[in-house]
């Protein structure tokens, strides 16, 4: 990224922007975004991948995430023209680079990690853990459900044979009438409509999957509630009353079974008549022989009522919870999530969960499709692990000795995860007995909302946990009650909401621009690389001295 001699006079020599080229050409491993870099073919040569990536460092650090705006600044702007150095990339190019980068961004944001763990940064005594909802480049509108998305699905089909059919009429089998010359075509041309029938028809079966795994997990719910009721029956012991996921499959083995001790009567009154009379005898008396099938006797009969009972309340159910949280998708976004907000009401999002050092830097993060966190504590715990090995790997052994000091790790290597961080904090979102047990550092996890915390620490004799609270979870709310607990947990608001206010307050971050997992995977990387490498400048880490000293 060489620059014209009269554009390094348009700012001065301490401007954070020579950083950030300095930082992006001299000191970061680019190969990733120079292997994707058009060369060879026809047309003009592409961009420098290294000003693209300081671009949009630049850009998305100074509060811009639109490629039209990118464009203009890059004509207007000195500090984007000296980026640019010159070049002028049209939002086109821009929006396509962002877009194509994909693990490419990974890639940088371990990179930048790495150089700010080699400016001394990165402390791992304490990291917290917390989620963030990010609002998806999608209408809360869009979303449909699974009848609608059925519905639209059937409708594409036949308009697409509709079409076919007119075409073939009009111009011949496989014909538009208005073909492209081969080598005209575009191999990334795509029909916005084609485009728009793939996602609902993707959306459309994520939902049957996901509906086809829900019911395969109700039956198995109910079959093992069903087991333990009939076991403590067969036991002797008072089964109680019946769980309501587990009255049909109940109500069912009785009516079998209400049903099979008839027939067996029923079988067992011909058997004992047949032989009678091949014995010569007379038969079997008349009075005694059952006058009806075993679907009419009378005990059957009740069985099967409360049978179809149990059926109503099942599907009545089932309606009540389709009612109070519809399965649907969002045919703009797929990926993207209907979510709770705190603001109240549900906002289309992902679930952007981030680990978080003691000097503000996020050392590990994951988008995710899952308004909870619970499920995302153990993924997220071994990140930070790994990524406090690939921390410690990059700065100078002399720094990992009081990495994390006061650790009660079993190993103290100095060099892995599990001794160089120190405690894990998470909040109520992240409780649950495996998440307390799992392998891995010592954790705090908050057993209720901050203030109550606060309020049970203040007056001991405050109400203890749930008797239904497992003893991990006892064992957590008691030492959050000693002062010691409290003291340390405190410190999970300032290091874990820091980031994100910064994110969406100072950078103006709120919405991605991107749509997809994979892409907005790779823009959320480009963010938090972002707010990693701008932090070092901002505290002082990251200076022209401290980059030019070996």
């Amino acid at each position: 990224m060489l620059l014209p001699p009269d554009m390094r006079d348009w700012l001065p020599g301490d401007h954070p922007v020579w950083l950030v080229i300095a930082v992006v050409e001299d000191h970061l491993d680019t190969s990733a975004f120079h292997a994707g870099r058009r060369t060879g073919r026809a047309g003009a040569a592409g961009y420098d991948p290294d000003m693209m990536v300081a671009l949009l460092v630049w850009a998305y650090a100074n509060r811009v995430t639109s490629s039209r705006r990118m464009e203009r600044l890059c004509q207007s702007d000195a500090a984007f023209g000296v980026i640019c150095g010159g070049n002028r990339p049209d939002h086109v190019t821009i929006a396509r680079f962002r877009s194509q980068a994909g693990d490419a961004m990974a890639v940088l944001f371990a990179q930048v990690l790495g150089l700010c763990a080699r400016l001394g940064m990165g402390k791992l005594g304490v990291v917290a853990l917390d989620g963030m909802k990010m609002t998806a480049n999608a209408s809360k509108s869009a979303n449909r459900s699974l009848a609608r998305l059925t519905e639209l699905a059937a409708q594409a089909v036949a308009e697409h044979a509709a079409a076919d059919a007119a075409e073939d009429e009009a111009y011949g089998a496989g014909q538009h009438g208005d073909e492209v010359p081969p080598d005209a075509r575009s191999p990334q041309s795509r029909a916005g409509k084609k485009a728009r029938d793939g996602r609902i028809a993707r959306a459309l079966a994520e939902l049957e999957a996901e509906r086809d795994a829900e019911e395969e997990a109700a039956r198995e719910d109910q079959g093992a509630k069903a087991g333990r009721y009939r076991d403590r029956r067969a036991a002797g012991k008072r089964p109680g009353p019946v769980p309501a996921s587990a009255q049909v499959q109940v109500a069912r083995e009785e009516a079998e079974r209400a049903r099979a001790a008839q027939q067996a009567k029923i079988d067992d009154w011909n058997a004992r008549d047949a032989a009678d009379r091949a014995a010569g005898g007379p038969g079997l008396s008349k009075r005694t022989r059952p006058k009806s099938p075993a679907r009419d006797y009378v005990r059957v009969r009740e069985a099967q009522a409360r049978l179809d009972q149990a059926l109503e309340r099942e599907t009545a159910r089932a309606s009540r919870a389709e009612e109070e949280r519809p399965r649907s998708r969002n045919i703009t976004d797929p990926d993207s999530r209907l979510m709770p907000v705190r603001d109240g009401g549900f906002r289309q999002a992902y679930n952007t969960q981030n680990v978080t050092s003691e000097d503000g830097l996020i050392i590990a993060t994951q988008v995710t499709g899952t308004p909870g966190d619970v499920t995302w504590f153990e993924p997220m715990l071994s990140k930070a692990l790994d990524a406090a090995g690939h921390i410690a790997s990059r700065r100078p052994p002399a720094s990992n000795a009081a990495a994390s000091p006061g650790s009660t790790a079993a190993c103290q290597c100095g060099t892995c995860g599990t001794c160089l961080i120190g405690l894990f904090l998470a909040d109520s979102g992240y409780l649950s007995e495996d998440n307390l047990t799992c392998p891995g550092p010592d954790r705090l996890i908050a057993t209720g909302k901050h203030r109550d915390l606060e309020q049970n620490t203040r007056h001991p004799d405050s109400p203890k946990p749930s008797r239904y609270a497992g003893p991990a979870t006892a064992a957590m709310a008691e030492r959050l009650q000693t002062e010691e607990g409290i003291t340390a947990y405190r410190q999970r608001g300032h290091i874990a909401e820091t980031p994100h206010g910064n994110i969406k307050h100072n950078l103006g971050i709120r919405q991605f621009t991107l749509r997809g997992a994979t892409k907005v995977t790779a823009e959320w990387n480009l963010i938090t690389a972002t707010h990693n490498l701008f932090k070092a400048i901002t505290t002082g880490h990251l200076t022209t001295h401290a980059l030019t000293t070996p």
